[in-house]
C-alpha cells in the first residue's frame, strides 16, 4: 500500500465504514470480518474504516479493536487503503487508540469531534491535535453533528488542515455548500460521509464516500466514479437512481449498523445479523424491508448469482 502524502484521494474512492461481524453471543467474529473485508475489497472498495460507528466502536474493546485491524490490514492491507477509527470523548482514550491501530497496521486514522462532552471549538481543536500527534498516520477528521452535537467550524478545519498530518475529511453535516468552498480554502481531500449526498459532494469537489450502503454498493459506486471523472455525469446518475431504493433502505431509519447487517445477511455475504446492546438486531419484519429496498435495486441477484 502507498504512503498516504497527497490529499488527491488518500486513501481511495469508495469506502466503507465496515460493520464488525459478530457471533450470536456478541463476540466479535474475526472469521467473518475477514471475510468481509475481503469480500467489499473484491467489490470496487479502494478503501476500509474501521472501528467506526458503524463498526460499534463505542460497545467494542481495545484488544478487539486492535485485533480487527490487525486481521483485516493482514488480509486487505496490499490492496485497499485500512483507515482505523480513534474516536472518543476523552481525549487520552483517543490517543491510546491511536497509538494501537498504529501498532496493528492501519494506514490512516479516522478522528471525530468528541460527542457527548460538547466541548468548545479550541478543546475540539486541542483534541484532535492530541490524537494527531500521537502517531505518523495520516488523519482523516470525521464531522458528524447529528452524532456528536458539535459541528467542525470552518476556522478549527482551517486550523487542523494546517496539521502535517491531517490530510482528508469525512462530511456528514449534509452541507455540500460549506464542503466545496471548505475544500478549496483548505486542500483536504473531501469524502462524502452520507451514500445519498454523493453525488452532491461529487460536484462540490468530494474525492470520495466513506458509506453504509456500500456495504452491498461496491461494484455500483465504482462505476458511478468512474463515470463521474469520465465526465459522463448522465450515467453517475443514472446508477445512482437505480440503486437509491438500496441506499435508503440501509440509512432511512438511521440505524445504519443493524440495517447494514441486515442487508449483508440478504445477500449471503454475513451469517448473523447480531449486534451488541444498546444496537439491538432487526427484526425478521424490519428485515424484510431491507430486503425490499435490495429487491428493487436489483441487488440480490447481482450479489447471489
Amino acid at each position: 500500500m502507498p504512503t498516504v502524502t497527497s490529499a488527491t484521494h488518500p486513501f481511495g474512492s469508495v469506502l466503507s465504514a465496515m460493520v464488525t461481524p459478530m457471533t450470536a453471543d456478541g463476540a466479535v467474529d474475526l472469521e467473518a470480518t475477514v471475510a468481509l473485508a475481503k469480500h467489499l475489497v473484491d467489490h470496487g472498495h479502494d478503501g476500509l474504516v474501521l472501528n467506526g460507528t458503524t463498526g460499534e466502536a463505542s460497545t467494542t474493546h481495545a484488544p478487539e479493536k486492535a485485533e480487527v485491524v490487525a486481521a483485516v490490514v493482514e488480509a486487505v492491507g496490499d490492496r485497499a487503503y485500512v483507515v482505523a477509527g480513534a474516536g472518543s470523548n476523552d481525549t487520552a482514550h483517543a490517543v491510546r487508540m491511536a497509538e494501537q491501530a498504529a501498532e496493528a497496521g492501519a494506514h490512516g486514522l479516522l478522528v471525530v469531534t468528541p460527542y457527548y462532552s460538547r466541548p468548545s471549538q479550541e478543546g475540539v481543536f486541542r483534541h484532535v491535535s492530541a490524537v494527531a500527534d500521537a502517531t505518523d498516520l495520516p488523519v482523516m477528521l470525521y464531522d458528524v453533528p447529528g452524532r456528536s452535537v458539535v459541528r467542525l467550524a470552518p476556522a478549527t478545519v482551517d486550523r487542523l488542515a494546517a496539521h502535517d498530518r491531517v490530510v482528508a475529511m469525512k462530511d456528514a453535516t449534509g452541507d455540500v455548500v460549506a464542503a466545496a468552498t471548505a475544500t478549496r480554502r483548505t486542500g483536504l481531500a473531501w469524502y462524502s460521509g452520507d451514500d445519498g449526498l454523493v453525488l452532491g459532494f461529487l460536484a462540490h469537489g468530494a474525492v470520495g464516500l466513506v458509506g453504509v450502503a456500500t456495504h452491498v454498493l461496491g461494484d455500483q459506486m465504482a462505476a458511478l466514479f468512474d463515470a463521474w471523472r469520465s465526465g459522463d455525469t448522465a450515467r453517475a446518475l443514472e446508477i445512482f437512481l437505480a440503486v437509491e431504493p438500496a441506499i435508503t433502505a440501509i440509512n432511512g431509519d438511521g440505524f445504519q449498523a443493524v440495517a447494514a447487517k441486515a442487508a449483508l445477511v440478504e445477500t449471503g455475504v454475513l451469517r448473523s445479523r447480531a449486534t451488541r446492546l444498546p444496537l439491538v438486531p432487526y427484526t425478521d419484519d424490519e428485515a424484510a424491508r431491507v430486503r425490499a429496498g435490495l429487491q428493487a435495486a436489483g441487488l440480490l441477484d447481482v450479489v447471489t448469482a
